[in-house]
């Protein structure tokens, strides 16, 4: 064993009881050594007893070391050989702050996963700060190939001083973040970022800001999933100019935006801004001039949604059409609300019924998330779904109208939004409603996944974690997909 442990904050911590015996046996061995002094100086042979009393010291000491050279580094029994890390989310994520009703956040800082299997490779993402002069990045790309790390993409943000290399990297199974992050350091990198990485981030960087503005050109709710997916783990809010709720609105920025170490802020299509946040890492100017091009890209296209639509025919036979709705839909969704009893409205809004109209405007933009509706056969729309991005967190929500309710259509809705949820990479959604409100409960329970029950400020949060398949419902029937 060895001498010193390691306490839990990794500080050294001597046993007093090995301690003491070592001094017994110390002052042990003083007083023999006294005594043989003595009898040998004292007879006729002292100096040969001596000489060969050396030599065996000698003999002996030559042989203990070549038997730890050959037998020391043997791994001990049981040893698998795998490094033990400490378990935790990835680099995580999206560290933005948690949402304001104390629903819990994200952590981002950058940890090592669980141990693999010796021989397995590991994909990283690292970032790193070097100077810009020669021999800088051949002097880091030596430290990893000294790890047996195979660099697989690089790009460089220059700065104003030095330049911001971001790394992919495939490194050995068993070597750890510190590990790589302490031979980067050595090599001259400042301000090591590390993370685990999947085979997505294999896609080279023009490709994959390809596809983002494809997703972007296609629908206008695809913005702020696209920003994060182009910036990494983030905080995105959307902030209307004039907001629902009356109150002023978020201070201009310039029309170039502006860039503020780790925040960054632009204008938006529709004149409010759009506030991007990543506490864990500055932006660089590389980044801030993609996050603008993307932005300028949605205002120049307009709102637009897909016009796709499901027609679904309900257990009594009624077909109703699902499809996504926008602003152009803003008459018939208050027409809507003028069918729905107060005890609906009041379910749905948590406050007077009279300012839900004042809501729709904000609801059924594509800037701030994604709506589906449901119409009749004669185009009223009975019902509404929301799927409402909120920094970090997602969340959804349903009104449908009186003569409608009990018939499968907020499950239908509910399904699809939370498929929708899935698809963007969101890692829960949630609803606030009431007690009360069985219909909703029941619609969440029926997704099959797991759920969080939180009572904030009088209200009921139901979180879904989306890691598990969800349940098809057995409401609606007969689905098929029309041109609009």
């Amino acid at each position: 064993m060895s001498d010193v442990t390691r306490a839990k904050h990794g500080r050294p911590v001597h046993h007093w009881r090995r301690d003491v015996i070592e001094l017994a046996a110390l002052f042990t061995a003083v007083a023999v050594a006294d005594a043989v002094a003595n009898l040998i100086g004292h007879g006729p042979d002292g100096p040969a007893v001596l000489l060969v009393s050396a030599a065996v010291l000698v003999a002996t000491a030559g042989f203990h070391t070549w038997w730890a050279r050959r037998h020391g580094h043997a791994p001990p029994t049981g040893d698998t050989g795998a490094r033990p890390r400490s378990k935790g989310r990835a680099g995580q994520s999206d560290t933005g702050p948690s949402h304001q009703s104390g629903r819990s956040g994200r952590s981002d800082q950058p940890q090592d996963a669980a141990p693999t299997v010796p021989g397995q490779s590991e994909l990283w993402r690292m970032r790193t700060t070097v100077k810009d002069e020669p021999g800088s990045l051949a002097a880091l790309c030596t430290a990893l190939a000294g790890l047996r790390v195979d660099i697989l993409s690089l790009q460089t943000h220059p700065l104003a001083e030095g330049t911001v290399d971001e790394f992919l990297l495939r490194a050995p199974g068993d070597l750890t973040a510190a590990e790589i992050t302490r031979a980067v350091s050595v090599a001259g990198g400042a301000g090591t970022w590390i993370e685990r990485a999947d085979a997505h981030d294999l896609v080279d960087a023009p490709t994959r800001v390809l596809g983002l503005a494809t997703r972007t050109a296609l629908d206008a709710a695809e913005l702020p999933l696209a920003l994060r997916q182009l910036l990494g783990r983030c905080t995105i809010r959307s902030l209307p100019a004039a907001p629902a709720g009356g109150g002023r609105g978020p201070e201009p920025v310039p029309m170039e935006g502006a860039l503020e170490d780790t925040v960054m802020r632009l204008r938006a299509p529709e004149g409010g801004v759009i506030t991007v946040e990543r506490p864990y890492l500055p932006f660089t100017p590389t980044e801030f001039a993609r996050a603008r091009a993307l932005v300028e890209l949605d205002a120049r296209l307009g709102l637009r949604v897909p016009r796709s639509q499901d027609v679904l025919t309900l257990p009594e036979g009624n077909d109703i059409t699902v499809r996504r709705a926008d602003t152009g839909d803003l008459q018939a969704a208050k027409e809507m609300h003028e069918r729905c009893s107060a005890r609906t409205l009041g379910m749905r809004y948590h406050g007077p019924v009279g300012d839900a109209d004042r809501y729709l405007n904000h609801l059924l933009s594509p800037r701030f998330g994604r709506t589906l509706s449901v119409q009749t056969a004669s185009g009223r729309i009975v019902g509404l779904g929301h799927l409402l991005w909120d920094g970090d967190e997602t969340e959804v929500a349903l009104l449908v109208e009186d003569a409608w309710q009990r018939r499968g259509i907020g499950s239908e809705l509910l399904r699809r939004l939370v498929a929708m949820a899935v698809e963007a990479g969101c890692e829960s959604v949630y609803a606030v409603t009431q007690s009360s409100n069985t219909g909703m409960v029941a619609a969440m329970r029926g997704l099959g996944l797991p759920l969080d029950y939180q009572v904030e400020e009088g209200t009921l949060v139901i979180t879904a974690r989306l890691d598990a398949p969800l349940i098809e419902p057995e409401s609606a029937v007969g689905v098929r997909t029309e041109a609009p």
